[in-house]
């Protein structure tokens, strides 16, 4: 049985393990947003950031990318993603249904944010989100990489995401 994982933000630009299918595919009852304050990789205690992450939302649905994890790869990715996006246990690891564009409902491995930790920032205005992506920095690099890379890479594939799309053109203008 393939093991899935559903890209949303930077797993679909940097998922960091072997792959062996990617497909479009939707989540629904949860909206991609910047809500978690991000105090290792895009930016710290002193000056966190902002990262996305899926905000339980029942009347919405979130599109991304679901990715098929190499055979005999299950293990060390799993292990792999627990170290990547359980750093702090802002996420949530949940074995949710996608849809994917060509018709299949997998179960897919999903990092979901928990509205009861600290890190959760969900509701700041947009452009309060782009105020502090535009300033912030991390152990990963600075946070508008984060958001640049995210926004290129929706697009890429053909999703559109009017609230990235924003916030990608107001953080150039801020840090122009």
């Amino acid at each position: 049985m393939t093991m899935w994982v559903f890209g949303y933000g930077s797993l679909l630009w940097n998922p960091g393990f072997d792959v062996a299918e990617q497909v479009v595919g939707t989540l629904p009852g949860y909206a991609r947003s910047f809500c978690m304050w991000s105090i290792h990789h895009r930016g710290t205690e002193e000056n966190p950031g902002l990262v996305l992450a899926l905000d339980e939302e029942p009347a919405h649905a979130c599109e991304g990318v679901g990715l098929a994890v190499a055979a005999g790869k299950e293990a060390q990715t799993l292990s792999y993603l627990r170290e990547r996006e359980l750093i702090s246990s802002a996420y949530l690891e949940r074995e949710l249904d996608i849809d994917l564009v060509d018709g299949r409902r997998v179960q897919a491995l999903c990092y979901v944010i928990n509205p009861e930790h600290a890190q959760y920032c969900g509701g700041m205005p947009l452009e309060e989100q782009a105020q502090v992506i535009a300033r912030a920095r991390g152990g990963m690099g600075p946070n508008t990489e984060y958001l640049y890379n995210t926004a290129a890479h929706l697009t890429e594939i053909g999703l559109h995401d009017p609230d990235l799309e924003w916030l990608s053109q107001r953080v150039r203008h801020l840090t122009a």
